[in-house]
């Protein structure tokens, strides 16, 4: 039995690392996509705008690219330092999946993203659509795989268990876990809407000063174009999302959502707008409740039965209910906001037909826009919160309990590397802001000509 202070530091230490790291693979992620929509139009328009925006926007990719490689390899290093055991029992799987990840995925990303950046001039225009093509399929290659990976640990299938060890016995079962499809496009989605927030609240950003109102308006159209899908669709898979954790993990669905005890057959079972879960005491200290709502939100049942918190054994139960309960409010009440920030700004601009000017007068709607930059960095934490978090006791869900993963390493050595990964992690972040303020202030060279 490891002490209790190496399980928390241990894990406190992960959490920092990835909470930090997840912030630039998703913008990777997206802007990659973006990049190629508007290379794509270049190439078939000769619009020399749109060329511009390759050139403009590439450089924050290649930026936020760079601090996200240094971000993630301590992450990795944490599996044969920290979590020994765990990468003992669960290898066999884990460590190919993380193999595939690093072949088919990053390779492919590094190995065009120079092509890309630098290959202007030195290789024709369909080559270079073809590299920037390349990146964003490797970034969505690089989320699929991890996310492979983590939804299995929610939902492990396709294994055995012999002598403490994790035999994989069926690999299709394993990968396409019951989690896998929803974790996988919830996830991927959260990346892009990141992304298309970003350029929007940047572009609304040098709408709101009057700066290149040309070129920004381009990029916030296409931008708010896209999120008019992905907003709504973000949503939904949210739901579809709730109801399967719901089934595979009744522990996590009760604490997200403030339920002690499992409601009478025949009877829906109510949810609770706000309240404060008191795990001590197994229920609500105070609930603004919604009579049979639950079951409907849960189960798309009217009188769905929900299992209830307490109705599930203690050592079983997600500690610190009430960061899961607000963390998951936290990220569905931010998705809603973009749901209708996107729909009433395509109603402005169809009602003004798109004239700029009439959309440089909005300055309330730009500001909001702009203000919203955060706010998907914020969801996608609090959604990681919610999914890792929830799954506690377990490393692997029913199978591993985290405890029984954790490395036997001397405190002050976890205390000390998460020091130095808090010093290292701040300075890439300020040498990042540093460098992005300066991008930002440059804005977009309207001269650059496209190579002959």
């Amino acid at each position: 039995m490891f002490s209790l202070d190496v399980l928390d530091l241990s894990r406190a230490q992960f959490a920092m690392t990835a909470i930090f790291h997840i912030l630039w693979p998703i913008l990777t992620i997206s802007l990659s996509l973006f990049l190629l929509i508007v290379e794509a139009l270049w190439v078939r328009t000769s619009d020399l705008m749109y060329y511009r925006h390759a050139r403009y926007w590439g450089k924050l990719l290649v930026l936020n690219f760079a601090v996200g490689v240094v971000t993630g390899i301590p992450m990795e290093f944490q599996f044969g330092t920290n979590w020994a055991p765990f990468s003992h029992s669960a290898g066999q799987f884990i460590g190919n999946i993380l193999g595939f990840e690093g072949a088919m995925a990053f390779m492919l990303e590094a190995g065009f993203i120079g092509v890309m950046m630098f290959g202007w001039g030195r290789v024709p225009k369909g080559v270079h659509l073809f590299a920037t093509g390349m990146v964003a399929l490797g970034s969505t290659i690089s989320a699929f795989w991890i996310m492979v990976a983590n939804s299995w640990m929610q939902t492990p299938a396709g294994v055995t268990v012999v002598d403490g060890k994790i035999i994989v016995t069926d690999y299709a079962a394993a990968i396409f876990n019951p989690d896998m499809a929803w974790g996988v496009a919830h996830m991927w989605v959260a990346a892009v809407e990141t992304g298309l927030f970003v350029v929007a609240g940047i572009s609304a950003y040098h709408l709101l000063k009057r700066r290149h109102t040309e070129f920004f308006v381009r990029s916030f159209k296409i931008a708010l174009t896209l999120l008019v899908v992905i907003a709504p669709l973000q949503v939904w898979l949210g739901d579809g999302s709730g109801v399967d954790v719901f089934e595979s993990q009744p522990a996590k669905g009760a604490a997200i959502e403030g339920h002690w005890h499992t409601n009478a057959i025949g009877n829906g079972a109510a949810w609770s707008l706000l309240a404060w879960p008191d795990q001590d005491k197994q229920e609500n200290d105070w609930s603004i409740e919604v009579p049979g709502m639950l079951s409907l939100i849960a189960t798309h049942n009217p009188t769905g039965k929900i299992t209830g918190l307490a109705d599930i054994p203690r050592a079983d139960q997600p500690p610190m209910v009430p960061l899961l309960y607000y963390a998951f409010r936290v990220m569905a009440g931010i998705g809603m906001w973009f749901v209708l920030l996107a729909f009433w700004t395509a109603y402005v601009w169809r009602k003004t037909n798109g004239r700029l000017n009439e959309l440089l007068s909005r300055r309330k709607l730009l500001l909001a826009w702009v203000l919203c930059i955060p706010l998907p960095y914020i969801a996608v934490e609090a959604g990681w919160i919610v999914r890792e978090v929830g799954r506690q006791p377990w490393i692997v869900y029913g199978i591993l309990r985290t405890r029984d993963a954790v490395s036997s390493i001397p405190v002050h050595m976890v205390a000390g590397s998460m020091a130095m990964f808090a010093l290292f992690y701040s300075v890439l972040f300020i040498s990042f802001v540093v460098f992005a303020r300066k991008w930002l202030k440059q804005g977009p060279d309207l001269t650059i000509m496209p190579p002959p």
